[in-house]
């Protein structure tokens, strides 16, 4: 019998309290779950206010947390992160800083963040249960472009921040309206200090047999249809592949992780985009990708012996009662996946076991900050949170059988 690795995986962690002191036996029994793997991973999704100060970038969604909420993570049996995502950098550099700080103070495996580019961008390793793991975590924004690190030039110092994939919105139009397009941009006259300030400075002008315009931070494209895409920046993609295969090249059981606001309208669907870039990381060598953004739980896929989890939703959601967009049921449903590798990364199996943050009756609760902690699901609610999972997996080919409450994965 082949020695196993095992991975839990959960949805993503926006944690503002202590919740150590919680001792509902639901709660106890993700806790044990976590503690059953070899590694566990979440994504923090915040920032650190800690010795490095910084100011709120944002309005009624920032997102700042006291050092302490990492020991609550790392108590519940985290050891590694992705720090990598829109809240990252809510507090500015020094934000980044003191959450650096912080997670590298307790040991977390981490990445996605860095004093500069170079640190941000490449990929982290580290030794746990026995086994050599790297981690490359990459968020898609919509952002500022300030949010993304960068390294020093002449004259300009480096910027902490976010490991960046560059995303366009691409917007298809038909005929009559890309003239239009272009007519209001070239009357409206366009000049390189205007293109300059959209960050867009190499866009032409509106020529004879043009397919693509620019305005402002919107891409137009010619089209038999109207509708909304996605465009890869081709650069930033080539470097996340290369550190992925850097890192496993050395034999490290590699996690790909991408955070992103650009789901569709239908939070359920998952965008063409998101899966070639999935299939891009595991082609490249990772074992697994994994994937936070839209804010429910997505469908599996398994691509060469490897999964792709488009979306875990949310395991831990500190949100105000006011946020009355977070009050669908599923915005607080997901699972814990328990992922056993093989020596070469390949996936042996899966159990996926379900939760609700704050438990069955928190549901009706629209006081949401009483919703702290997610509880192993049980009953109908387990039931229904299973089946929507394998009937969605199945489209793409996954087959999750369920017992006892459980979602069984064989490879």
């Amino acid at each position: 019998m082949q020695k196993s690795y095992t991975v839990a995986v959960t949805g993503q962690s926006l944690i503002k309290h202590d919740v150590r002191e919680i001792q509902a036996p639901e709660f106890s029994s993700i806790r044990a779950l976590l503690h059953r793997a070899d590694l566990a991973f979440t994504n923090f999704e915040g920032t650190i206010d800690g010795r490095h100060g910084g100011w709120p970038l944002k309005g009624s969604f920032f997102g700042s947390s006291d050092p302490v909420v990492l020991d609550a993570l790392q108590e519940m049996g985290f050891q590694a992160l992705s720090l990598s995502n829109n809240h990252a950098f809510d507090l500015g550099p020094s934000g980044v800083l003191s959450t650096l700080e912080e997670v590298e103070k307790r040991g977390f495996l981490h990445a996605g963040l860095g004093r500069n580019h170079v640190e941000a961008a490449q990929a982290q390793h580290k030794t746990i249960g026995g086994r050599h793991v790297a981690l490359v975590a990459m968020d898609g924004g919509p952002g500022p472009d300030f949010m993304y690190a960068a390294d020093a030039c002449r004259g300009r110092p480096e910027r902490p921040g976010v490991n960046r994939l560059r995303l366009s919105q691409v917007i298809e139009v038909d005929d009559t309206a890309f003239e239009q397009l272009c007519s209001v941009r070239d009357k409206v006259g366009y000049s390189t200090i205007d293109l300059a300030n959209d960050s867009q400075p190499d866009d032409p002008p509106c020529l004879d047999g043009q397919t693509e315009v620019a305005i402002a931070r919107a891409v137009f494209t010619r089209s038999a249809r109207f509708g909304r895409s996605v465009k890869v920046d081709a650069d930033d993609m080539q470097r996340n592949i290369e550190a992925i295969a850097s890192a496993s090249a050395q034999r490290s059981l590699v996690i790909a992780y991408l955070h992103h606001h650009h789901w569709a309208a239908d939070w359920y669907q998952v965008p063409e985009w998101v899966s070639s870039v999935a299939k891009r990381c595991i082609d490249a060598g990772a074992a697994m990708f994994v994937s936070h953004g839209a804010p429910v739980l997505q469908p599996l896929e398994i691509y060469k012996r490897r999964p792709i989890f488009y979306s875990l939703g949310n395991f831990i959601f500190h949100v105000r009662s006011e946020k009355s967009t977070w009050t669908a049921p599923e915005v607080w449903e997901s699972v814990v996946g328990l992922c056993s590798f093989a020596e070469n990364g390949d996936l042996l199996g899966a159990t996926f076991s379900p939760v609700v943050i704050g438990g069955n009756d928190a549901l009706t609760d629209r006081v949401l900050e009483r919703r702290l902690v997610p509880h192993l699901a049980t009953g109908a609610n387990a039931e229904k949170i299973l089946h929507r999972f394998r009937e969605q997996s199945a489209r793409f080919g996954t087959t999750i059988e369920i017992s006892n409450g459980i979602g069984l994965l064989r490879v």
